[in-house]
């Protein structure tokens, strides 16, 4: 407005008050924000290097998210191998329960449910992953964990495979052998081939090969005894067949052309008398047939159960490594975020000050304002 003149006091007061208004404007938006540096026109230098270190404490915090993730990876891999080793005692248990008795029958048993603990064992291991990284599920479940924002430090995590205890790489823990059914026949004399039909009533005394007064003994591979029966003048077919199919659930016996033994554990039938012994041999024999047999299995559960404690001794090595990455990148978050800080936050206690001095000198600059104007007034008070 240059048609408009002030006098020299007047301007001068006037401009000291818009000084004034800035000044106050500014203290207040530092109030505000918390800041004394909210753009680059403030302060370029630092308001660029406060950008920059809080721009790296952002990705750090990204990359200590994925560190926490890998963390519970390798805890959920853990608790797999921990309880991957209870399962393994389990078995190294059944398999000294079948050391300690010599019943075949027993045996077979133990065999069937020590298969029953490696399906368990890999299922288990199969369920041990975390967002869907396995860490005893074997290729493809490799874990990398970046510490750095340009991952040029970082840690390479192998998977192991457990979810198939018969590798090599693995467990190395196979299946053992279920057994199978073998055949043997009692031959009688009058049931032999071209001769009369054997009927089950027919007594066994009128065979050739039996007497009465003749033992009968059933046993089992290991000498187990398993029953026996003393014949008599009224012993039938069907008494023996009965006897022999009745002494375990693993034997039958029926009646043919002699009596048809069958068993998938390895039995014989001996006699005192003339008769000749009979031995059934299973077409497969159950793993836990022989002593030899489950010494084989124990050691082969003892070599499992260190490569056990090995691999959760290396999964616990890179536990405590992430682990210490983790709180190593939380401090040097703080110390990025507390350097941006002190490259830009507001000191409030000081603005606060200024704020209140700003306001006295605008009271002040007013009143003074208002003093010349009334100097320029006397001026009137002479018309």
């Amino acid at each position: 407005m240059t048609d408009i003149t002030l006098s020299s006091a007047v301007r001068s007061n006037l401009n000291a008050l818009q000084a004034t208004s800035d000044l106050m404007s500014n203290v207040q938006e530092r109030l505000a924000t918390g800041k004394k540096v909210n753009s680059a026109l403030d302060n370029p230098n630092s308001f660029f290097t406060a950008k920059g270190l809080q721009n790296r404490a952002s990705d750090l915090s990204t990359l200590l998210d994925d560190m926490g993730q890998s963390v519970q990876t390798l805890k959920a891999a853990d608790e797999g191998i921990g309880a991957i080793s209870d399962l393994v005692d389990a078995a190294k248990a059944k398999a000294n329960q079948a050391l300690q008795t010599s019943s075949q029958s027993e045996r077979k048993d133990f065999t069937a449910e020590y298969n029953e603990l490696l399906t368990q064992i890999e299922d288990l291991a199969k369920d041990a992953g975390y967002k869907g990284k396995n860490l005893l599920g074997g290729t493809g479940n490799d874990l990398s964990v970046i510490f750095n924002e340009d991952g040029t430090s970082s840690l390479s995590i192998s998977a192991v495979d457990y979810t198939d205890t018969s590798s090599s790489t693995g467990l190395n823990l196979s299946d053992l052998a279920v057994a199978a059914d073998g055949t043997a026949t009692l031959a009688l004399t009058n049931g032999t081939a071209g001769a009369a039909a054997l009927t089950a009533g027919a007594t066994v005394v009128s065979d050739d090969d039996f007497a009465a007064g003749d033992t009968l003994t059933l046993t089992d591979s290991t000498g187990t005894e398993l029953g026996s029966l003393e014949i008599t003048a009224t012993t039938t077919v069907q008494d023996v067949a009965d006897f022999v199919g009745n002494s375990s659930s693993d034997i039958s016996a029926t009646v043919g052309t002699g009596i048809v033994i069958t068993s998938d554990i390895g039995v014989t039938l001996s006699s005192d008398g003339a008769q000749a012994d009979v031995s059934v041999t299973p077409a497969t024999a159950n793993g836990f047939a022989t002593d030899a047999d489950i010494d084989n299995v124990l050691s082969a559960l003892t070599r499992a159960q260190d490569t056990l404690r090995a691999q959760a001794s290396t999964f616990g090595t890179n536990l405590s490594i992430v682990e210490n990455r983790q709180d190593f990148t939380n401090a040097l978050i703080n110390t990025l975020e507390e350097g941006a800080g002190q490259l830009t936050l507001a000191d409030t206690n000081e603005e606060g000050a200024n704020l209140l001095a700003l306001q006295t000198q605008q009271s002040l600059a007013s009143t003074s304002l208002s003093l010349a104007a009334q100097a320029d007034q006397n001026v009137l008070r002479l018309f």
